[in-house]
């Protein structure tokens, strides 16, 4: 067990959590000796602690191999089970932002989910990645792929069938029931340079310059693209000029949950340039999917502490409904809705719930009368590319079940959630499936546009 702090110091940090730059180009940080070292330190803190055991499937796996381990400690667990752990974390960072008492400051310095990120960047490096693996997280590329026209309507075919997705589940292990995106070969991109665009006059206020880049993801462009319209819609609604970067790429979050963290690097040094030459010319950031609004605003920094285009960069970024909030404190959103939306139950994804936002989206879709919401801040379980993997999917799905649970007894007329991946996740585990309205969709539905 891990040892009690000394006489007259505190048992757990009140203090606000203090996040440390990973430093992952360093040789111990590569070090399997130091690495393993690390995980038992920490590894047995947790094992007296415990407060985590309902986040995800992580610390369940860690506390049944110690429970069944001689004597049940910790020092009865082979080494080698060590990476089943760091198999199950999906680098939410919940247990860093809302569980664990030993973070920074405190002096035991906790931080699972970098050691986690360390683990698999090791991992990765010592031994590479499946096929299946490398595939889901480069999203550039399949998305070019399956986004060419023939080839969409065959892989959306093949997703959409029974006999191509017991084909995909033996070819690559992506489960069979798991929701995989549709792909369109009409991207959001391409929609937006053919389309006439409003002549606005962007007006400052609070810490925005109303002068919007968006950054469409790979997820907005390829997957949903009505996703990113819906917010171009809005924002253009409130006199607000949207712009798009010249060009980008991923984001860089699939490979940081896989570890390999050169390819981060190199989807770092494509987008960021770019993004902060439109800072410096006065834009601030956007973008649809949670994740990404977490890696240039959090991940990136603690990655490349000392990149001042990063620092940038990452000021300048917002998600969709903190910007909106902002604007309305200032008398600038419009909110003469012509539409009720009724009753919504909302899903706080953990994406967002680590950037210590507060509940904006929910602040915001209450702007709109005749609205009632029921809040839902529990993980869906998805993830990432976790629950499409077929060892993962049952885990997944007892990570979502309480949250679908939710969903169900609220009745609402609405169910949302601001990662449209978690929606699906959540809309593969009702009773009786209905499609999830992204809160983009809802607020443009309110006002009719």
């Amino acid at each position: 067990m891990a040892e009690a702090p000394p006489p007259g110091r505190r048992e757990g940090s009140l203090e606000a959590p203090t996040r440390h730059p990973l430093q992952w180009r360093t040789p111990e940080f590569r070090d399997p000796a130091a690495l393993e070292a690390e995980l038992t330190r920490v590894y047995d803190i947790c094992h007296g602690c415990r407060r985590c055991f309902n986040l995800c499937q992580a610390f369940p796996t860690l506390f049944d191999l110690i429970d069944a381990a001689p004597g049940g400690e910790l020092e009865g667990v082979a080494k080698s089970a060590y990476q089943e752990v760091v198999d199950h974390c999906y680098l939410c960072d919940l247990c860093y932002m809302t569980k664990c008492p030993y973070v920074p400051p405190h002096e035991w310095n906790v931080d699972f989910p970098h050691l986690m990120l360390r683990a698999k960047a090791v991992n990765f490096e010592q031994r590479g990645a499946r096929f299946r693996d490398r595939v889901l997280t480069s999203t550039d590329l399949v998305g070019r792929l399956a986004g060419i026209p023939v080839v969409a309507g065959v892989v959306n075919a093949a997703n959409r069938s029974g006999v191509g997705r017991r084909l995909l589940e033996s070819t690559l292990g992506v489960h069979r029931q798991a929701p995989v995106p549709e792909y369109h070969s009409n991207p959001f991109r391409r929609r937006e340079a053919r389309r006439a665009k409003p002549t606005l006059a962007p007006v400052a206020a609070g810490s925005t310059t109303g002068r919007v880049a968006l950054f469409v993801t790979c997820y907005g462009n390829r997957n949903e693209p009505d996703l990113a319209e819906d917010l171009v819609a809005i924002l253009e609604h409130n006199g607000i000029p949207v712009t798009l970067a010249d060009s980008e790429r991923c984001c860089g979050m699939p490979k940081l949950e896989l570890g390999d963290l050169e390819a981060v690097a190199r989807l770092k040094e494509h987008n960021i340039p770019r993004l902060a030459e439109l800072a410096a010319a006065g834009h601030d950031f956007l973008a649809v999917v949670p994740s990404c609004v977490l890696m240039f605003r959090k991940e990136l920094p603690l990655l490349f502490p000392d990149d001042e285009q990063v620092a940038a960069v990452a000021q300048r970024f917002f998600d969709p409904f903190e910007y909106l909030l902002q604007r309305h404190a200032a008398g600038l959103l419009r909110t003469d809705f012509p539409n009720q939306l009724g009753s919504v139950a909302y899903h706080v994804p953990c994406h967002l719930r680590v950037q210590n936002l507060g509940l904006r989206t929910r602040d915001v879709l209450a702007l709109v009368p005749g609205t009632t919401l029921t809040v839902i801040e529990r993980c869906s379980g998805h993830d990432g590319t976790y629950a499409v993997k077929r060892e993962y999917r049952e885990a997944s799905m007892k990570i979502a079940r309480p949250v679908v649970q939710r969903i169900e007894a609220a009745g609402a007329d609405h169910y949302s959630s601001d990662c449209p991946m978690a929606g699906h996740q959540l809309e593969s585990g009702l009773a009786r499936q209905r499609a999830p309205e992204h809160p983009l969709r809802l607020l443009r539905l309110a006002y009719g546009i």
